[in-house]
């Protein structure tokens, strides 16, 4: 069994405070959508998802956790997709049991695509199906040397 990684947590690079989620969103903390300045550089660096609830009881749930990335320090144009975690209901992600109730995801990142530096950074909850109570995690980035 493989001992789990620890990392050291910067509320500055928080990316989503507690709270349910039912519908699909900009991530929050403290009730505003949170965007990350990683500045002008290339950045490297895991986003620490802590799943605390996912809801699968009507069996049709999809959850995709993205890391977003922009030019624009509010989002909006020049916006790419990064990585991206799907959870949910086996019968709507590919080759995936039903998501587990809790538990760590890391997803390791830069903010390089294609030859461009994106500077600011989200993550995205993108949300189908019928969903009761949705989807419950805190996310946050650590940097990586």
């Amino acid at each position: 069994m493989s001992q789990q990684k620890t990392y050291t947590f910067d509320k500055n690079l928080q990316l989503k405070d507690a709270g349910l989620v039912a519908a699909s969103a900009a991530a929050q903390v403290a009730s505003a959508d949170k965007i990350l300045d990683l500045g002008a550089g290339r950045f490297d660096g895991v986003a620490l998802v802590d799943l605390a609830a996912c809801e699968v009881a009507s069996g049709d749930e999809s959850y995709h956790i993205e890391l977003q990335f922009s030019n624009s320090a509010t989002f909006a144009s020049t916006n790419i997709v990064g990585p991206c975690v799907k959870l949910g209901d086996s019968t709507v992600n590919f080759g995936s049991a039903d998501s587990p109730a809790t538990g760590r995801i890391e997803l390791p990142f830069n903010n390089e695509f294609f030859g461009t530096r994106y500077r600011y950074m989200r993550a995205y909850t993108r949300i189908a199906g019928t969903i009761a109570t949705g989807i419950n995690y805190t996310a946050f980035v650590a940097p990586q040397s």
